[in-house]
């Protein structure tokens, strides 16, 4: 090969490179949007906000968190999905989107793994059965025998696939009909459990624990295997009568398909960079959540496992696609 030769192909590689390396060299030149697909409050929109401060110390770029709730979290997967794949929009989400609801409807406006990039996991959490502290029930097994006794004329509320599912999963191990009343959120259904319109909820802990603190809700039994250490006091739903029970949840963030593989590889770096900085890590302390991340390889294929977890447990509750 002739240097002049030699030289042609180096420019030749330059300029088929020059497209995504200066794009790269100047990522985030602009705000980065993070969507979530439930209300402001809930925990979802608490860690993204803490994270897009902790992106924001690191690029000197804003994060603009948008809260698009309702329909199932349907509204904020498919923004994220209809949006371009260019590293100014993320999806901070949890299993709802992303393991749950293609198990619990027959269709959805979005795939969840076609159209997303994986970028990182976040975090692991229990939820907590929680009531009226001016109610009745003192334990699960309160509840069961009053449920057992007027089938159906209970109501438990939903702000989320993993707040319905962990409900269901305990309706059908318990052996009761408690009728749904389903919510854009969390807090809002918290909300009116605390007013009297709602006899229990399944609530993510950092949602419930502060309202739990303050003695608005009273706390019958967590979901995971062990106690809360935040709640030492508080029976897992094994302890409290229903015997094998266990019920997790998961954060994780995505950005649209066709993301490039470079700012994949830097979005990954700066969330969880952000996940390890004290505000977060405060939050899930606060929260007792489990902090938890991986490469965007290693999030695709804890979906794909939870994908399948998340069927199986649908599947023993009973639960009928809607």
């Amino acid at each position: 090969m002739t240097s002049g030769t030699f030289t042609r192909s180096l420019v030749t590689i330059a300029l088929a490179l020059g497209g995504a390396a200066p794009a790269l060299a100047q990522y985030p030149d602009k705000p980065i949007r993070f969507v979530v697909p439930f209300s402001a409050g809930s925990s979802t929109d608490l860690l993204a906000r803490a994270i897009g401060i902790g992106i924001t110390r690191q690029t000197q770029q804003p994060v603009v968190v948008e809260n698009r709730a309702g329909a199932n979290s349907f509204l904020g997967a498919q923004e994220v999905a209809r949006s371009p794949g260019d590293g100014y929009t993320v999806l901070i989400t949890t299993n709802s989107t992303h393991a749950a609801n293609e198990h619990l409807f027959k269709k959805l406006p979005y795939d969840p793994v076609k159209d997303f990039t994986p970028l990182t996991a976040l975090s692991k959490g229990d939820l907590v059965m929680v009531v009226d502290p001016q109610g009745p029930y003192k334990s699960v097994a309160d509840l069961t025998a009053a449920a057992k006794k007027g089938p159906g004329k209970l109501s438990f509320g939903s702000g989320t696939s993993s707040s319905r599912v962990a409900s269901e999963l305990y309706k059908s191990m318990a052996g009761v009909f408690i009728t749904n009343i389903p919510y854009k959120s969390n807090p809002p259904g918290l909300q009116d459990l605390i007013g009297g319109q709602l006899d229990m909820m399944m609530a993510d802990t950092p949602t419930a624990l502060p309202l739990i603190k303050t003695g608005r809700l009273r706390p019958l039994a967590v979901s995971g295997k062990t106690r809360s250490a935040l709640a030492p006091d508080v029976p897992t739903m094994d302890e409290a009568g229903v015997k094998g029970y266990e019920m997790s949840y998961w954060f994780a963030a995505y950005a649209p398909a066709n993301l490039p593989p470079a700012i994949q590889t830097r979005l990954n770096e700066l969330i969880i960079n952000a996940v390890k900085q004290k505000a977060v890590q405060d939050l899930y302390a606060a929260g007792g959540l489990e902090t938890y991340v991986t490469t965007p390889a290693g999030l695709a294929a804890f979906q794909a496992a939870e994908s399948k977890k998340w069927a199986q447990v649908i599947r023993a509750a009973n639960i009928e696609r809607e």
